[in-house]
């Protein structure tokens, strides 16, 4: 959502557009009913960006009947695509509405003055509402209470799990039940998924339990307080257990406000996400279960904000682990924990390039294996940081 609003801030930009307040999407899983103005700051999203893109709520009476064009922009354009094919559509349309929004815009090779825009957009002038950031805040500190935290994004949820095919430590019966869901999904493409497969490739969140072993095998102590950065757990208690067990400080939204200070939020997904990504963006160490959207987002934002500790799991070695102590030819101790710390060495959000795309890719798969701006804006977003000229005599 975030990258897809922003974007269109930059496609206004290129193609001397109004952008009118987008409209958020109501047909996802959740079905969330939130308009804009209830998960951001509208007025401060136009105000902060008024030097950049005319940005108005609606569109204007005389144009609702005015001549339009719903179109769906190529994935990963750049400069030339939104000012030679897109532009030119202004001599026939007044009014251009864009079917899609994320994926729009090229992660690369576009001019300065566009990367540092989605930026501003994104960093600056996408500013939750301001009940989501009062509430957010008092989350904050809460979990602070508790001493230095961990968000851990855990998407062990019924529409992750659904959608990935994935059923490690499911029963047969769970397995059936997130099938028929994804067969019933008709705009979820993939239907028949090898659940074997998709682990063994790292394409599967990590389970609870995985999670706990991971952070055991790092170092964190059992004391350790650790926020959880998700929506209703598949399966409850069933599959928390174990890991709860390890970390018994194991707070959520849920558990640090009560139910009439959540109640506005309640029922509204997107709302509630906000929330924890608040959380997440404010915590000592943020580690997710799986590299979706909304992790994405919080490692770019975190890393604007002077590349704080994000743990990226490295869920294919993970698996293997793992399958390795079921099986019984290794045991948790130290020889466990070097591995997984040594694995993990460098994938701690520290400072570097935003990743090229993959040797040998063509075409829109070239563009796809390119790292996503959001997920690390540097070196367009952040100023590079000189010494000072010290002069003696």
């Amino acid at each position: 959502m975030r990258a897809g609003i922003c974007d269109m801030v930059a496609v206004a930009r290129i193609i001397n557009a109004t952008l009118v307040i987008p409209e958020l999407d109501k047909r996802s899983f959740w079905n969330d009913s939130s308009i804009f103005s209830d998960v951001f700051d509208e007025d401060y999203f136009i105000d902060a960006l008024s030097n950049d893109v005319k940005i108005i709520k609606m569109l204007p009476t005389e144009l609702v009947t005015g001549t339009r064009a719903v179109k769906h922009f190529r994935s990963w354009s750049g400069m030339d695509y939104y000012q030679d094919e897109i532009a030119n559509m202004w001599e026939e349309y007044e009014v251009i509405r864009a079917a899609k929004s994320d994926s729009r815009l090229a992660n690369n090779n576009l001019p300065l003055d566009i990367q540092r825009l989605r930026c501003r957009a994104c960093y600056e002038a996408l500013c939750f509402a301001p009940q989501i950031e009062a509430m957010g805040k008092l989350l904050v500190n809460r979990m602070r209470s508790f001493g230095p935290y961990i968000a851990l994004h855990l998407r062990f949820e019924e529409d992750m799990l659904a959608f990935s095919g994935c059923t490690k430590d499911l029963s047969s019966a769970e397995a059936d039940e997130l099938r028929i869901i994804r067969e019933n999904t008709p705009y979820w493409k993939e239907k028949d998924i090898d659940p074997i497969e998709q682990r063994s490739k790292g394409y599967c969140p990590l389970t609870p339990k995985e999670v706990g072993i991971f952070l055991t095998a790092l170092g964190y102590p059992s004391n350790t307080p650790i926020y959880l950065a998700a929506g209703k757990i598949y399966g409850g208690n069933t599959h928390m257990a174990e890991l709860r067990s390890r970390f018994p400080i194991l707070m959520s939204k849920e558990t640090l406000a009560s139910v009439e200070e959540l109640e506005s939020f309640g029922d509204h997904a997107s709302q509630m996400a906000a929330l924890d990504y608040i959380v997440s963006v404010e915590s000592d160490v943020f580690i997710p279960s799986y590299s979706g959207n909304m992790a994405r987002a919080v490692e770019g934002h975190r890393r604007f904000l002077g590349h704080r500790k994000t743990i990226s799991p490295d869920r294919k070695a993970l698996g293997r682990l793992v399958d390795k102590l079921e099986q019984g030819i290794l045991k948790e101790g130290k020889s466990l924990s070097n591995r997984v710390i040594e694995l993990h060495r460098r994938r701690q959000g520290s400072p570097r390039k935003r990743k090229g795309p993959i040797s040998g890719t063509k075409g829109t798969e070239r563009f796809r294996s390119e790292e996503p701006f959001y997920v690390n804006p540097l070196p367009d977003c952040l100023c590079k940081k000189e010494l000072p000229i010290q002069v003696t005599k």
